[in-house]
């Protein structure tokens, strides 16, 4: 079995390719980051930059069993991770075969997590929402082109549509 991880910042699309690809090839099967709740898991992510950005502070212990039983099942042939930390994190980092960024301009993944998580927001939480992206926020997208792009085997671009992106990310993992 081949494991595939599908890293972007937030609204990067990152789950919206994986469950795209699972359309298209058999026998795969697919783990969502957030999906699960984590010990460790940051709160102040401008803060966490600030102190080093120590990837390894996340205990991924429950995504860890749930890769293990997967694989433990012989059921797949493929198992995509909607996961935002390619190769960072020393807990699951053994367990991935290819890692593929999508490389998502951050003007585009803001817009995008505006329209999907602020819908019924007043103009004015939206320009908070927005202050505080610039203020505080912005430092850890930032931290993911730097750091989790630089560390993927792939990199595709974000901005081409959902087909283009889906087609490249399965040939890749097909010729793998």
């Amino acid at each position: 079995m081949k494991i595939i991880v599908i890293a972007a910042v937030t609204a990067g699309g990152k789950t919206t390719v994986v469950n795209e690809i699972k359309k298209h090839l058999p026998r795969c099967a697919s783990l969502h980051f957030d999906d699960y709740s984590f010990e460790g898991e940051v709160e102040d992510f401008h803060q966490w930059v600030l102190d080093g950005a120590d990837y390894d502070v996340w205990d991924l212990s429950p995504l860890k069993a749930d890769i293990e039983k997967i694989m433990d099942s012989n059921a797949y042939d493929y198992l995509l991770l909607d996961y935002p930390f390619a190769y960072l994190n020393t807990q699951i980092r053994g367990y991935i075969d290819c890692a593929v960024f999508i490389d998502t301009p951050l003007d585009i993944a803001m817009a995008r997590r505006v329209l999907r998580d602020m819908k019924d927001a007043s103009a004015d939480e939206i320009r908070t929402e927005m202050d505080v992206y610039l203020k505080y926020a912005r430092i850890a997208y930032v931290q993911m082109l730097d750091a989790v792009l630089p560390s993927s085997d792939y990199v595709v671009d974000g901005s081409k549509d959902l087909e283009s992106i889906t087609s490249k990310i399965i040939n890749i993992i097909l010729e793998k």
